[in-house]
């Protein structure tokens, strides 16, 4: 396929109304619904161009889901509210259905010893979905928290501990 501005458009537009309706369905804020649907756009359409460019299902969708992630905490600064209410809906627009549901299906045809004795490639078919969706799941989730360790507030260096031995001193 080749990459063209009306394709990107046409990407765009139905990870944006996509967003919007998970956004909804989550009970986001009617004022944020916009922002849901502008992240899982714009994400979507990195991942779609990136796709079309030859960079790999997995690195494109871990690129779009840094993406989201990053602009949803910056984002979330200025909207006064938790980054979670808009990025969950946007990355939603990534979750890998199809390939879990192929998963599923040759998960399904496994339990059938006929079909499979016909047929072995069908747990490679299984092998290889499952791997897939597992692959891409794990990608949105450390994309979209690669943007909140890089802007979360608190450090390590500045956890004291004698500090935390005393208040659950006070608790007990």
């Amino acid at each position: 396929m080749e990459l063209s501005l009306f394709s990107v458009l046409r990407d765009f537009g139905i990870a944006f109304i996509v967003a919007i309706g998970w956004g909804v369905l989550f009970g986001s804020p009617k004022r944020l619904l916009l922002v849901a649907g502008l992240l899982g756009g714009l994400g979507h359409c990195i991942r779609f161009v990136l796709i079309e460019l030859d960079l790999g299902l997995i690195t494109s969708t871990l690129a779009g889901s840094i993406f989201i992630g990053l602009v949803g905490i910056v984002t979330a600064h200025k909207v006064n509210s938790p980054p979670v209410v808009f990025t969950m809906p946007a990355c939603i627009t990534m979750i890998p259905g199809l390939f879990a549901y192929r998963t599923m299906m040759a998960g399904i045809k496994l339990t059938d010893l006929e079909r499979v004795e016909k047929d072995p490639s069908i747990l490679i078919d299984m092998s290889h979905y499952l791997t897939l969706t597992m692959s891409l799941l794990f990608t949105l989730a450390i994309g979209i928290c690669i943007g909140a360790l890089l802007f979360r507030k608190s450090t390590v260096r500045d956890i004291s501990f004698p500090k935390m031995l005393t208040l659950n001193k006070k608790k007990n």
